[in-house]
């Protein structure tokens, strides 16, 4: 094992800047040499096994490898052996076709069922069962007969586990039951001491709330997408990105060119990363350029990196400025990577910052002129909110708990709120509760909505009737008929909602008081980390941090494209298994970019692991999910506080940034 990989396995699993333990570094080497693994392969290969496990805080330790190892060789067993069926099948297929009994296939049901935690064929073909549409009524037969068999409180354990076997759901743990709750995962900003809450709820909000995009432009049509509409919107986000190239950093318009025609004078080449192949991961040897109508007819040029000394990081979608040469007309040599400028940071005038300090106090009886303003208490919390084996939705509960006994100013939730891949929806398997039932042939899955969601939401309004709820809507959500992202928002009719709850677009831009805050439901960050391809020597070496500045480079809250395939995505409990996938409406991904400034806050829910990052002065915030297939999830509070201006400051005429990422302190914690 030479130095190199041995400094990258230290970079990768290291906690901190502690070097790994002799045995530790041994046990990798060892995997990677068994599996002919690179560093980054088996750092992926762990990262995968850790959220498929719901262990994302796992250390790296000589047993939990071996669990990782035993993982591994049981993965290769199994597909050794599906390999093995299916070369049998195919030699078979000349042979004359035979009237196949009832229990002839077994065959390879016995020879799977010898493998460890492997579904046999048998199970597999009871699994088949067509999937209901999910927008339909859900069924109501059993309450009417007053058979509560689908609740989770009702059935008996043999049933439970019959259903869970027959999809791919795994049994979840009860949620009284989970471990640890409360405890703080992750803390920015430590040194910002948390303040005790009130006694007692404010006089009045405290909160102003503007919309800093338009809303009214996400009503749009859709599944009516045109390829020639989605290509111009492509090619229009080439060329505005080489306007803001040109401008940034004082080019000469004949210094631009087409990447793929052949020329001995160097140039600068302005384009979208992309991949060779409509298969497999992005790679040195497959990424190429491509480029608009206008600069280069469309055409897509390989691109040589070696010039670049293993400094670089691309994914598939990212707009690239690229300065180099292409003297065969065969491939282009980069020579630099010229940088995207960004947004200008979010600023306000000096009396604007006074006044959202001042309504800080919630009241002119709350306190004494002379004392500070409590701090803002924002918490985020994303779906889904419910394990696999119920629909009972008591993390959601539980949040809204912890939102009334601290006297939370503002609750942002994303979607999904009834997950349409929850294995419960898909199937249409759940029971409505008894006060749903004044009219049960009528229930739709707004009435779900109603009565198992809304009450949590209008008994927090009730305990601190100031709050500012805000949910945020996912394409995976079932009451919602917008099916593209970027979405609208659900409408809310029949959901029986309090006049608190405000419901946004996705993504969607707003001022919380002068905070700028930028959200979207979409799991951008996952497809990132399994899209990107890095070079050794990365200009930001962290993961986390290198994958939200590409949201703020980019200025777009999904910038990859084409998005991650389907099959590739993290497992639900649906009978398939595969995810709903990103949705993308093509012709209206411009509605998906930041506009005017960067936010001083970006939240991105996603199934990595949960984390708060500064990143080019942005808080970029991963919540994590609330609930997980079999578990408990995370959340995250954000406390803010006032912002105090300086008398030249105050003086002055000039803009006064809101330093955001200086004064909240975030804590990401287990519900």
């Amino acid at each position: 094992m030479n130095e190199a990989d041995t400094q990258e396995l230290n970079e990768r699993f290291a906690p901190g800047d502690r070097p790994l333990e002799h045995n530790i570094l041994v046990e990798l080497q060892s995997i990677m040499a068994l599996h002919s693994l690179s560093a980054q392969e088996l750092f992926f290969k762990w990262e995968s096994y850790c959220i498929r496990m719901d262990a994302n805080d796992m250390k790296v330790s000589v047993e939990t490898l071996g669990a990782f190892k035993q993982d591994l060789l049981d993965a290769l067993e199994r597909n050794n052996r599906s390999h093995q069926v299916h070369i049998k099948t195919e030699r078979r297929t000349g042979a004359t076709p035979r009237a196949v009994s009832k229990n002839a296939g077994d065959v390879f049901g016995m020879l799977e069922a010898m493998v460890p935690s492997t579904p046999s064929a048998r199970k597999l073909n009871r699994s088949a069962v067509k999937r209901k549409n999910p927008l339909e009524t859900p069924s109501v037969s059993r309450v009417k007969n007053n058979v509560l068999s689908s609740s989770p409180d009702h059935k008996s354990p043999l049933r439970i586990g019959s259903q869970l076997e027959s999809m791919n759901a795994v049994p979840a743990a009860s949620f009284n039951e989970r471990q640890n709750p409360g405890e703080l995962m992750e803390v920015l900003n430590e040194h910002l001491k948390p303040p005790e809450p009130p006694i007692a709820p404010f006089g009045e909000s405290r909160v102003k709330l503007t919309a800093a995009s338009d809303q009214k432009k996400l009503n749009y049509k859709t599944l009516a997408m045109k390829s020639s509409e989605a290509s111009e919107i492509l090619d229009d986000r080439i060329d505005d990105f080489l306007a803001l190239v040109r401008d940034h950093h004082k080019i000469d318009e004949d210094e631009f060119g087409n990447a793929a025609s052949q020329s001995t004078a160097e140039i600068v080449a302005v384009g979208r990363i992309a991949s060779d192949s409509a298969e497999g991961k992005l790679n040195a040897a497959s990424v190429v350029l491509e480029t608009s109508r206008r600069t280069g007819n469309g055409r897509r040029i390989p691109l040589k990196l070696d010039k670049l000394d293993e400094c670089y990081q691309f994914f598939p979608g990212q707009i690239v400025a690229l300065r180099g040469i292409n003297s065969s007309g065969k491939e282009f040599l980069v020579r630099e990577l010229l940088d995207i400028p960004l947004l200008h940071s979010a600023a306000s005038a000096p009396e604007t910052i006074e006044g959202h300090r001042e309504r800080l106090r919630g009241g002119p009886d709350a306190m004494d002129l002379g004392d500070e303003p409590a701090p803002l208490n924002v918490i985020f919390g994303s779906g889904p909110y419910s394990a696999d084996d119920n629909l009972d939705f008591e993390p959601l509960h539980a949040l809204c708990s912890q939102a009334a006994d601290t006297y939370a100013d503002v609750l942002v939730l994303t979607g999904p709120f009834i997950d349409v891949d929850h294995p419960l929806v898909a199937t249409g398997d759940f029971d409505l509760p008894e006060e749903a039932m004044d009219e049960p042939d009528t229930a739709t899955m707004s009435t779900v909505f109603k009565y198992m969601i809304s009450p949590a939401l209008n008994r927090l309004t009730a305990s601190n009737p100031h709050i500012t709820i805000i949910l945020v809507p996912s394409i995976r959500d079932v009451i919602d008929k917008h099916v593209s992202w970027p979405q609208e928002p659900f409408p809310r009719k029949d959901l029986g909602l309090a006049k608190a709850v405000r419901i946004i677009g996705n993504p969607m831009a707003l001022s919380i008081n002068e905070m700028v805050l930028g959200i979207s439901s979409q799991d951008i960050l996952w497809d990132l980390r399994h899209e990107e391809l890095v070079g050794s020597k990365p200009a930001t070496p962290n993961m986390m941090s290198r994958i939200s500045r590409y949201l703020i480079e980019q200025r777009h809250y999904f910038p990859i494209f084409p998005p991650t395939d389907r099959s590739k995505l993290p497992k639900v409990g649906t009978v398939e298994g595969i995810p709903t996938g990103a949705g993308l409406d093509t012709s209206y991904l411009k509605l998906g970019e930041m506009v005017n400034v960067r936010p001083d806050v970006v939240v991105v829910p996603s199934a990595l692991p949960p984390f708060a990052r500064v990143v080019e002065s942005v808080l970029v915030i991963n919540p994590g999910y609330l609930s997980k297939r079999r578990g408990a999830g995370t959340y995250a509070r954000m406390t803010l506080y006032p912002p105090k201006l300086t008398e030249e400051e105050v003086n002055s005429n000039a803009m006064v940034g809101h330093n955001i990422f200086e004064r909240a302190r975030v804590e990401i914690t287990r519900i």
